[in-house]
């Protein structure tokens, strides 16, 4: 029996120095030492198909997909485009009413005329949708029962196929997003600009819609747009209404990403949307990678496009790097064929707290950093600025961070009789909630510093933004030794008083202000942030009333103006200052569009609206900065908002994941992205020894306790024999 408990202890000790290494590690030990990048997901991702996805977390991973016309560069600030599809960027004409060429500056321009010249070495990733049969028709387009009940997932089709990226794939993507079923988050604001798009989106909805009843699929080449020709295989030319060149940003989004027809026929199939294979679930594209495992319940997985164009990692000369001040890690691959992972697995992780666990111990090349993280990942100075923790420098860990193309605000609804309007004393009152809203504070308590306080609408990044002094909100802020500095709540109480509300109380009616906020607040985590918006407006007298609904009924009293004071927000959609001026364009005011504008404080002030009519179709300029700083003087001196908060995003990541740039614009960065997988699987060893000590004491502890009993048990046998034997 000794010799039982003997060999047994020699065996477990065995296993464990055996398998110690992976006791605890999520991923197999032989991933870990490959170009594969270990990512996480919280959400299941519901739409891919790109003319209809606008949300940044779908667009993180179909942006490694599919392949716009454009791109942003992925080193150079500020932001540039360049092209991706293309051999050069567009090129423009400018055309009057009858076609003829006339200068960008002409009085007689009515369109501009983009030329779009396609790289010919551009192919699909393989998929079922091209394969075709001896005769040329396509193998998998009518599938029947038979067919159909051995297939349960994209990969149970034997045959896949490629083939060449054509302009008419392009223009096959604006005709789906004309059609009202699709769903196009951008569809209405297109209509403004490509010529005949309204026309033709009227009319392919309803022939869709009618097809669709009958079970029929709706070829779009058989039908086209005034304002889009397809040339040849490689020149497709869209023209639009006017002069727009912001229209050049909106050719690097995922909307303008190219569909092959075979792929809309192949998932039309009811007997393939019946298992869930469809476009939002498997899409086809020409980008660095294809998804090959959608499983929402557990992992994405995503491989590198076999077929993918040659493209190189970017290159600055040694001015360019000084002046942009880029590090020298992020320059070491220049010229180098993309892309160098060959492999990336989301995870489904629903909880932040294992999340962040598991980036410590390596297991996640990167991590965010959320409020519960953040005393241990960051320690601030006593000068506000942030950095590592000691525990994080010692890990190797980095940290890169910039602020976003993003502003969120406090609004005032200027059609209301209290706080709205353009009289001095409304200004006033605007002005006084404006300084004693501390964001300075917000940022400290609510955000962990993570942000700056907004000096107008645009910011930091973004053309016409100032820094320092000459970016100051004269309004709001007072520039001392150097700083800016929020102007004291004296002049705020003044300024209040002037505007006929001394001490909070009304002067017309003796009772005390009391101000109604509409928020989405609703949960017992957002207490501590209403508490705080009321205290803001108590310091001057000022009672404020919270009336929390859900988000559905707030977007309707918004909509139809029904609000006196709410906070919004807004996410650039294009490095451009038109894209944050035209929150407070007069013309796009909800009340004045049945709710469809995009002005949500409904502001409206003539002189504003005169110099946004000019600014917006210019190109960067000292003119155009000129008339950008006019209109920022206009909007913050009549206060429509509160000039909230730019936020600040902070990433984490190991030392072995390289060539990490934060790029706010940009979504398809991953080919320029590399792992160290050997230093990696180091790290992991060495940061998760199994601690085997308690598990030996517990079986040397069975053990004694099994040969005890054992003992006990010969001892009261043998007892037994003897009594017997008597």
């Amino acid at each position: 029996m000794n010799r039982f408990f003997a060999k047994m202890f020699i065996l477990l000790c065995i296993n464990i120095s055996t398998h110690a290494s992976v006791w605890n590690n999520p991923h197999s030990s032989k991933k870990i030492e490959t170009d594969t990048l270990f990512s996480s997901f919280s959400v299941p991702l519901k739409k891919l198909d790109p003319v209809q996805s606008y949300n940044a977390i779908e667009w993180a991973v179909i942006s490694q997909i599919y392949e716009p016309p454009l791109q942003y560069n992925y080193l150079k600030r500020p932001y540039e485009l360049e092209p991706l599809a293309l051999i050069k960027m567009p090129e423009i004409r400018y055309l009057d009413k009858d076609n003829h060429e006339v200068d960008e500056d002409s009085k007689d321009l009515m369109y501009s005329e983009y030329r779009l010249d396609l790289r010919k070495d551009i192919k699909y990733q393989n998929h079922p949708a091209f394969v075709k049969n001896a005769d040329g028709t396509l193998k998998y387009s009518g599938l029947n029962e038979d067919a159909l009940e051995k297939i349960n997932s994209i990969d149970d089709f034997k045959e896949v196929e490629t083939r060449r990226l054509l302009a008419s794939d392009y223009e096959y993507s604006i005709k789906r997003m004309a059609v009202r079923q699709n769903h196009s988050p951008i569809l209405d604001n297109m209509q403004a600009y490509i010529v005949g798009l309204e026309t033709f989106s009227q009319k392919i909805t309803k022939i869709v819609k009618e097809k669709d009843q009958a079970g029929q699929w709706t070829d779009l080449r058989d039908y086209s747009i005034e304002g889009v020709h397809v040339i040849n295989d490689s020149v497709l030319i869209i023209k639009i209404k006017g002069k727009y060149p912001q229209f050049s940003y909106w050719l690097s989004m995922n909307f303008f990403a190219p569909i092959p027809w075979e792929a809309d026929l192949f998932y039309y199939q009811k007997g393939l949307i019946e298992k869930n294979i469809t476009l939002n679930w498997f899409p086809v594209g020409t980008g660095a990678y294809y998804l090959a495992e959608n499983n929402p319940n557990k992992r994405m997985r995503l491989l590198v496009n076999p077929n993918y164009h040659p493209e190189k990692y970017p290159s600055l000369s040694i001015e360019e790097s000084q002046k942009l001040k880029v590090p020298k890690e992020l320059l070491e691959d220049s010229g180098k064929k993309l892309p160098f992972i060959k492999e990336v697995i989301y995870s489904l992780e629903k909880e932040s707290i294992p999340l962040w666990n598991k980036f410590l111990q390596g297991y996640y090349d990167a991590s965010g950093i959320s409020s519960e993280a953040f005393d241990q990942a960051v320690q601030i100075s006593s000068a506000g600025s942030m950095d590592l923790s000691d525990e994080m420098r010692k890990k190797g860990i980095k940290m890169r961070g910039s602020v976003e193309p993003s502003i969120f605000y406090m609004a005032f609804n200027m059609t209301d009789p209290i706080v709205g309007g353009y009289t001095e004393a409304a200004k006033k009152l605007r002005q006084a909630i404006s300084i004693a809203q501390n964001q300075e504070e917000y940022i400290s308590i609510f955000i962990n510093e993570r942000g700056i306080a907004a000096q107008g609408p645009i910011p930091p990044g973004i053309f016409g933004y100032e820094e320092g002094e000459k970016g100051t909100n004269r309004v709001i802020y007072d520039w001392v030794d150097g700083k800016r500095v929020r102007k004291p709540m004296e002049i705020a109480k003044r300024l209040l008083a002037e505007a006929g509300y001394p001490g909070g109380i009304s002067e017309i009616t003796g009772k005390v202000l009391k101000l109604h906020y509409d928020a989405t607040a609703t949960g017992p985590d957002d207490r501590a942030l209403m508490d705080w918006q009321r205290k803001q407006f108590a310091k001057l007298g000022i009672e404020l009333v919270i009336r929390s609904t859900d988000y559905n009924r707030f977007q309707r009293k918004v909509r139809k103006g029904k609000v006196q004071l709410f906070s919004w927000g807004w996410n650039a959609d294009y490095p451009d200052p038109e894209n944050f001026l035209f929150l407070l364009y007069g013309p796009n005011a909800k009340v004045k569009t049945n709710g469809a504008g995009i002005n949500s404080s409904n502001y409206q002030n003539p002189k504003f609206d005169a110099l946004f009519d000019e600014v917006k179709t210019m190109k960067n300029s000292p003119e155009r900065k000129k008339k950008i700083e006019k209109m920022l003087e206009i909007v913050r001196e009549d206060a429509p908002w509160i000039w909230g908060v730019h936020p600040t995003s902070m990433a984490l990541f190991h030392e072995w994941y390289q060539n990490v740039l934060p790029h706010a614009m940009s979504n398809n960065t991953l080919k320029y992205k590399r792992v160290n997988a050997k230093l990696r699987a180091s790290k992991q060893k060495e940061w998760n020894q199994p601690q085997i000590q308690p598990l030996i004491f517990f079986v040397l502890l069975m053990i004694m306790i099994g040969f005890v009993s054992h003992r006990v048990y010969k001892n009261r046998q043998k007892a037994v024999i003897a009594k017997e034997e008597h």
